[in-house]
């Protein structure tokens, strides 16, 4: 078997200042709370801290030094389909994590585990006297409800995540005891690890059942009566996905009424107010090395705002703690240094590299069969690459950051091939003309090019004015250049919550977004390399339907089977070497099908610290799924304990 069980014992205080992350069960005089839990600990409305804590918590590691209690990080949110916002601050706690540069994975809510030699079963142990947010205790039970009554329920989940599926089907979870729950695949999958410490891998650990089993019809017979007190449920399933929606949706942060494990939790509900305010979480399982409970900070505020210019202005004003979502662009760095000194922060670097910033996402199951037969054609998407002249996007919006790209690995991947970033990539609208012809030689009075059904082709693109990448200001561009060869493209411009329901309901024609897949995580969320379910990625959503089980969604070409095929092997692996010859055939199998359009790889980008704010990671690691700095920000602190530098 292999292990991550610490051999350290218990220790001295003094120990500490060379532990990382390590389990040990401190004595009960060794814990300190925040000071504004004393009042009700003392009126006896919370415990005393150490009957808070589970036996053996979490000792956090810190980027700098422990830190101080105190203060209110204030943020801000962009519009009602920015739960990201919340969701890499203060949402992402799963069973295990990666460490602050991305290189290990460390205990989290699990405080061991134990790998099988085959890499098929993996058996978690939990920390003892865990408690949810309200103070209820977090258990095996916990899991198994999220595994038999909400994952294995077709009418909750008809899709199941395939981070939790291998080729035999679904992962079989079963309770040990009260601590102890093992995971078993059919066969081995050497990512899962990988892909519990990632976003999606938050399943399992974010369905209290004290709470939610009331909205289950297994567990209350008279769910009907509770259906019909909620307009916006028809039938018991609406309720429970209302009650207990998931994390990366809005309805998760709609519900405050839902206990967590996060570091805080929410005090109202996203979208029914201007500020959006969370505040610590009394039973938060994890401390510092001199036994202080975490998180230090004893809010985050969430200000809802329209555009990112008033983030700016809020930031200019001393508005903004902490801020790397939608402000860290090349195009805001110039004005961000000018008001620099008025703000009072400094600037912190992200490693963010996706495999690509700007992707035409075309629907390759597009309803319409005459639009799925055209853009299925590969001579169309190459066509559509050549006519993009890709520097100019970068000229103009980017102040020339970045480089013209497909949607691949990064040059810092071990996976980078040249040809796979740069193929089709030369601006050239005589052989765009070109493979046009290929599909749709035939143009209209105006010099549109007409469909197969004799009618002027046309694709409806929705862009949302989100990340700071000024999409709309680009599909301009995009609608001109397309114009130029003959492709009528007519822009939709929408908010991203409207774009995720119609693009997660197949009734798209493109979008344009990024994805995943730019570093080390093209081995465990290649979205764009491999059809899967995702709720900000969808150009074939119904082959990633049949990819996780062959008996849904629609049976795809055979060379986007064998890509499957080929991922499977990857996830079969049981050695990083092994893993990664298998997922270079799946890259050089997906690459020769330029499934998406990249247009842009950026640089890295950056974020805005506070001047007082401490314990920042520098530079910190972002990807598509690496939902940073959550689970980081609990050890964010201010210097002299409030946010006023």
């Amino acid at each position: 078997m292999l292990h991550y069980i610490s051999n350290r014992r218990r220790r001295g205080l003094a120990a500490f200042a060379a532990s990382l992350a390590i389990t040990i069960a401190l004595p009960a005089w060794a814990y300190e709370q925040a000071p504004m839990l004393d009042a009700k600990v003392e009126a006896g409305e919370l415990p005393p801290v150490d009957e808070r804590l589970p036996e053996e918590p979490l000792v956090m590691e810190v980027v700098e030094q422990p830190g101080e209690y105190g203060g209110t990080m204030r943020r801000a949110i962009l519009g009602g389909g920015d739960q990201h916002n919340f969701v890499r601050t203060i949402g992402s706690d799963n069973l295990v994590r990666w460490d602050v540069n991305w290189t290990e994975v460390k205990p989290n809510i699990a405080k061991s585990w134990e790998i099988s030699e085959d890499a098929t079963t993996f058996t978690f142990k939990l920390r003892e006297g865990m408690r949810w947010s309200d103070g209820e205790p977090f258990s095996a039970d916990d899991i198994m409800f999220w595994y038999e009554d909400v994952f294995l329920n077709e009418k909750l989940t008809p899709t199941k995540d395939p981070n939790f599926v291998g080729p035999e089907g679904p992962v079989k979870v079963t309770k040990i005891d009260d601590y102890t729950v093992e995971f078993k695949f059919g066969s081995p999958n050497g990512l899962f690890l990988q892909n519990l410490a990632y976003g999606f891998g938050y399943y399992p650990t974010v369905f209290p059942k004290h709470y939610l089993e009331q909205f289950h019809e297994k567990y209350n017979p008279d769910i009907q009566k509770l259906v019909d007190a909620e307009p916006a449920a028809a039938d018991w399933v609406q309720l429970f996905n209302l009650k207990a929606g998931p994390l990366d949706t809005p309805l998760f942060w709609q519900n405050p009424e839902r206990p967590t494990l996060h570091a805080w939790t929410l005090t109202n509900s996203y979208g029914s107010v201007d500020r959006v305010e969370a505040v610590r979480n009394p039973y938060y399982w994890k401390v510092d090395e001199k036994g202080q409970q975490l998180p230090y900070m004893d809010r985050i505020t969430y200000d809802q705002v329209e555009d990112v210019e008033t983030i700016l202005l809020k930031a200019f004003n001393g508005e903004i703690d902490y801020m790397n979502r939608h402000v860290g662009r090349p195009s805001y760095r110039a004005v961000l240094t000018d008001n620099q000194e008025r703000g009072k922060y400094r600037f912190f670097e992200t490693n963010d590299l996706p495999s690509n910033t700007m992707i035409l996402m075309l629907n390759l199951n597009n309803k319409d069969e005459v639009k799925r037969k055209v853009v299925n054609d590969k001579n169309f998407r190459i066509g559509l690459s050549h006519a993009v002249n890709r520097q100019e996007i970068i000229d103009l919006l980017y102040f020339g950051s970045g480089k013209p790209a497909q949607t691949a690995p990064q040059p810092n991947s071990d996976l980078y091939k040249e040809w796979y970033a740069k193929q089709f990539t030369e601006y050239d609208p005589e052989k765009a003309n070109e493979y046009l012809d290929k599909v749709l030689p035939e143009k209209d009075a105006e010099g549109y090019r007409l469909g197969p059904d004799g009618k002027r082709f046309s694709l409806i693109f929705l862009v949302a004015d989100v990340f700071g990448l000024q999409y709309p200001d680009a599909m301009e561009l995009i609608q001109a250049y397309a114009a130029d060869v003959g492709i009528d493209i007519q822009v939709r411009a929408t908010d991203r919550a409207r774009l995720i329901s119609i693009h997660t309901s197949n009734d798209q024609d493109a979008y344009l977004w990024n994805c995943s897949g730019g570093q080390a995580d093209a081995y465990t969320s290649p979205l764009c390399y491999v059809p899967m379910p995702s709720n900000s990625v969808s150009w074939a959503r119904e082959w990633a339907k049949w990819g996780i089980d062959n008996t849904k969604g629609e049976e795809p070409p055979e060379e986007v089977k064998a890509i499957f095929k080929a991922y499977d092997e990857v996830k079969a692996a049981a050695t990083p070497e092994e893993q990664k010859k298998e997922m270079q055939e799946v890259l050089d199998l997906a690459m020769e099908q330029l499934f998406t359009i990249g247009l842009v790889q950026n640089d890295p980008a950056f974020g805005i610290a506070r001047n007082n704010v401490r314990n920042v990671p520098d530079p910190l690691p972002i990807a598509g799924q690496l939902w940073y700095p959550a689970p980081y920000t609990a050890q964010m602190y201010f210097e002299g304990g409030d946010n006023l530098p």
